[in-house]
């Protein structure tokens, strides 16, 4: 017996609405896979002397040599349109599993009219030796300045910034060693740096490290700013509950995405641009991250 004419109607509208629903969720997945978002953080702090009002950074994590637009053209114009004074890459430019130093080169030629760039290498640099020493050289003749556990003493406004720069842990230990072991790495390479530069330590200092979950090294360094990456965001973001994983962290990271304050030290996590072993994001679209200084009275 053939079905009645109005229950047809509606089993073809529910089958039409399943269809737009995928239809929408594959459109908006494409989306916020091969887009990216500008996240803008001021940090407003009462020891930053006034001069450094306005001070601007664009931080650039997680590439994995991901185009975006012919040349990067659309990464180098959002990079332009958000003015800034320097512009730090904190690791992780080139990806291990499909490696195309030139698509990342495409940003740097053109990034470097823009500011001068500060460079950290990530994990994923760690594991390509000779690719990596390839992309030093590049690196080097467009006049980017690398930070391998360095420092660098940065002017604005006739006032110093002390600016630190670290290698991801996996350059001298085994890239998933324990933190307690890359805690105590990096407290004794921060202890270096800052020994070295004691003819700064009052000025206003930044660290770019890849590693976030390393929070503890940080604070206890006394450093007020630190830019990582790494995480992804978590790659799958779920509502409610957030990241849903991190490299490192494991099921729900403690350090996923966004600011972190904890005193002295505000930790900014980019949840990164590009992808790696895994090609898709979840509620998670790529990130450019603006970073402005704002002295409080």
């Amino acid at each position: 017996m053939p079905l009645p004419k109005t229950v047809s109607k509606t089993r073809k509208t529910i089958l039409f609405m399943v269809c737009l629903l995928f239809a929408l969720c594959g459109i908006h997945l494409y989306w916020s896979n091969t887009t990216f978002g500008v996240t803008r953080y001021t940090i407003a702090d009462d020891t930053l002397p006034p001069t450094l009002q306005g001070f601007t950074i664009v931080q650039i994590s997680d590439l994995h040599n991901t185009a975006f637009g012919e040349q990067q053209s659309q990464l180098l114009k959002a990079t332009a349109q958000l003015q800034p004074d320097i512009i730090a890459i904190t690791g992780d430019f080139i990806d291990s599993y499909h490696t195309d130093i030139s698509i990342s080169m495409e940003f740097i030629h053109q990034a470097a009219a823009i500011a001068p760039i500060y460079y950290v290498p990530g994990n994923h640099e760690s594991r390509l030796p000779e690719q990596y020493a390839r992309l030093k050289q590049q690196l080097k003749a467009a006049g980017v300045i690398l930070l391998e556990d360095a420092s660098a003493i940065i002017t604005y406004n006739h006032t110093p910034i002390r600016l630190l720069g670290v290698k991801d842990p996996s350059f001298t230990a085994s890239e998933n060693a324990a933190v307690a072991d890359n805690l105590k790495q990096m407290s004794q390479t921060l202890d270096s740096l800052l020994t070295q530069t004691t003819a700064n330590a009052d000025s206003y200092t930044i660290l770019l490290s890849h590693r976030p979950e390393l929070l503890d090294a940080y604070r206890a360094a006394g450093i007020p700013l630190v830019l990582s990456g790494h995480t992804h965001g978590g790659q799958i973001r779920l509502p409610g509950i957030g990241a849903l994983y991190a490299p490192n962290q494991g099921l729900f990271p403690a350090y996923a995405a966004g600011l972190y304050n904890v005193p002295p030290t505000r930790l900014i996590i980019s949840r990164g641009l590009g992808n790696s072993i895994i090609p898709v994001r979840i509620g998670n679209r790529p990130e450019l991250v603006s970073i402005t200084l704002q002295p409080t009275p």
